[in-house]
């Protein structure tokens, strides 16, 4: 595959077409048309040669069995991305896409959606829609494109970026709702459960980004089709908006509606879905789509890279989270910094922080609604903000990754990254335990200004954590990222903060993020916009059992991978633990005595 984004054959003398062995040997492998390169795929012998030898990482060459070649289900253009096989949705069941980013989801949801026209990988003479039809019979997909192909099939398909939403429409939140809603008291129902009438006047343009997704949501789902498309549904919301819009989506299954939604939380995803198809390949070159599995087998199987019925393994080392958080610093180390009550008023807004202290080797993550003083707090440990006493936390060293990241750098990843880290960068513990591990090797020769917001991202928290300091502020470092790359923060984090023996405060709503790299926990309790409450470092135990108590949900470990799930509610689980309190998982010694 060729990324043209990224080639630039001025700048590198044409070095894939020099140095190809099969160029050389008078058979043009690769040959330039338009001051581009064309790889002859049919000619290529696949030796590799010319991904070494070009600077700007523009060419990924992979084999691939050609029994693979009979599933491509689309393809964009030569030396472009294919997609193999599709997703197999069905009437009322909640079916959810699940891996890495560039592997093809965004691209099936646009295939379903219509907007995208299958091509069966035969780009320069696409087939009919018999043929594509023909080619799906014995399968749910031949009854669905045979409606598409006929403009029988209504489809919904909630975008991926809500912040572009402003640009193509105009007007109120009201108005919009109003105008899309099809299915009568709906619209009431979904903008309680939102919270969307506090927002009815407003201009869809003086909306957060929070706000545009429930918009986005709430407008999909009083929209009256036979398919519903989410893509990214969660992206911008706190913890409890994320469960509301998981709600309100579940709403459609009892309608024996096609639900089909792409997400990166593996909380939401699991409440969400009754089926998992999971994506794997090579980001930006191919993605294969698996068989449809169980939801708890089919995130299980995602975490351990294994898929049993295809014998396929995709990752090499499983995913496993732990049942108790690291405690090979809790109470051990010095304490780093202390603090006594902390307050910060604005004109409609008050903070108050009750004293608190943490220490040298520990993270502290950081959890609450949107609005509630987080970002405020982690600002003033920053030494951006001041509180009502003045006070400034200067004795210590920080280095602070914000929440909105933008690019106005005009270097590339690699200076950015150099200017902070200077003589470190070239060592070997540099690259194994920040670069490698946040997938930057690839992105050092690339301008920050042409990043996307995934690698913008993981070019800012290797910024912060390329900064010797002895406290790590981030600011909702998974946002955009997907759950591969989470966890890949979640330990990178970790090992420089042990490394370092420094502290770190992690502000994330992702609760299974959270999970896997707390060892403690801040939650912050109030009323969002209004007053916002910071309580002291708790255990990770207690500190989400208090979180979630107010969010009323429950969660339970999944015995195979340890990860956190959430309990459907009403189910015996959910009311078993909020009777005895246990909001968090259940202990063992918990059902020995209820039994």
């Amino acid at each position: 595959m060729l990324d043209s984004d990224k080639c630039k054959p001025k700048r590198c003398g044409r070095q894939c077409h020099r140095f190809c062995p099969m160029v050389r040997s008078h058979v043009e492998a690769i040959r330039f048309e338009d001051g581009k390169p064309l790889i002859i795929e049919a000619l290529c012998s696949g030796c590799g040669i010319c991904v070494k030898k070009c600077p700007f990482n523009a060419i990924s060459i992979v084999n691939l069995p050609d029994e693979l070649e009979t599933e491509c289900s689309h393809r964009f253009g030569p030396n472009t991305f294919k997609l193999y096989r599709l997703p197999m949705p069905s009437p009322g069941t909640v079916l959810g896409l699940l891996g890495k980013n560039g592997m093809g989801k965004t691209t099936t949801l646009k295939i379903l959606s219509g907007e995208i026209r299958l091509n069966l990988g035969n780009y320069e003479n696409p087939p009919e829609w018999n043929e594509i039809v023909r080619y799906f019979r014995g399968s749910t997909l031949q009854d669905y494109f045979q409606k598409m192909s006929e403009g029988r099939l209504k489809v919904v398909h909630k975008p991926q970026y809500v912040d572009k939403i402003p640009r193509v429409i105009s007007g109120n939140v009201g108005e919009l709702l109003e105008k899309v809603n099809e299915r009568g008291t709906t619209l009431d129902l979904v903008a309680e459960q939102l919270e969307l009438k506090k927002l009815w006047d407003r201009p869809l343009e003086a909306l957060s980004g929070g706000e545009l997704q429930r918009v986005a949501v709430a407008a999909a789902i009083c929209r009256d089709a036979d398919v519903y498309l989410f893509d990214e549904p969660s992206s911008y919301l706190d913890v409890k908006q994320r469960l509301e819009v998981a709600r309100a989506i579940r709403s459609l299954k009892g309608e024996e509606k096609i639900i089909v939604i792409a997400e990166h939380d593996l909380a939401i995803i699991d409440y969400l879905s009754d089926q998992i198809s999971i994506f794997y390949g090579e980001a930006g070159v191919y993605g294969i789509v698996s068989h449809v599995h169980g939801v708890r087998m089919g995130i299980n199987i995602y975490l351990q890279g294994y898929i049993p019925d295809e014998n396929i393994r995709f990752r090499k080392e499983s995913i496993i989270f732990h049942e108790k958080p690291p405690t090979i610093s809790l109470g051990v180390g010095e304490t780093l910094l202390k603090w006594n009550t902390i307050e910060k008023t604005y004109e409609e807004f008050k903070l108050i922080a009750h004293p608190g202290e943490v220490k040298k080797g520990e993270i502290i993550g950081i959890l609450g609604p949107n609005g509630i003083g987080k970002t405020t707090f982690v600002k003033i440990l920053a030494g951006i903000e001041r509180t009502d006493n003045g006070r400034e936390f200067k004795e210590l060293e920080v280095s602070y990754k914000p929440q909105y990241i933008s690019a106005e750098y005009g270097g590339t990843v690699q200076e950015l990254l150099m200017s902070i880290a200077k003589e470190e960068f070239t060592s070997g513990w540099y690259k194994a335990e920040i670069l490698q591990p946040l997938g930057l090797n690839k992105l050092l020769e690339r301008n920050i200004a042409e990043l996307s917001g995934g690698e913008l991202q993981k070019t800012a928290i290797a910024a912060c954590l390329s900064k010797k300091a002895e406290l790590y502020l981030l600011d909702e470092p998974s946002a955009y990222l997907d759950v591969e790359e989470r966890l890949n923060m979640a330990r990178t984090i970790r090992r420089i903060i042990e490394a370092r023996s420094a502290t770190a405060f992690v502000v994330e709503h992702d609760v299974v993020a959270q999970d896997f790299i707390a060892d403690r926990l801040m939650v912050f309790t109030g009323e969002p916009g209004i007053k916002g409450l910071a309580n002291p470092p708790t255990s990770l135990r207690d500190g989400m059992n208090a979180f979630l108590r107010e969010m009323r949900v429950t969660f339970r470990r999944d015995p195979l991978t340890k990860r956190p799930r959430v309990n459907k509610e009403g189910s015996k689980l959910d009311k078993f633990q909020k009777e005895i309190g246990e909001y968090y998982y259940v202990r063992q010694t918990s059902l020995t005595r209820k039994e």
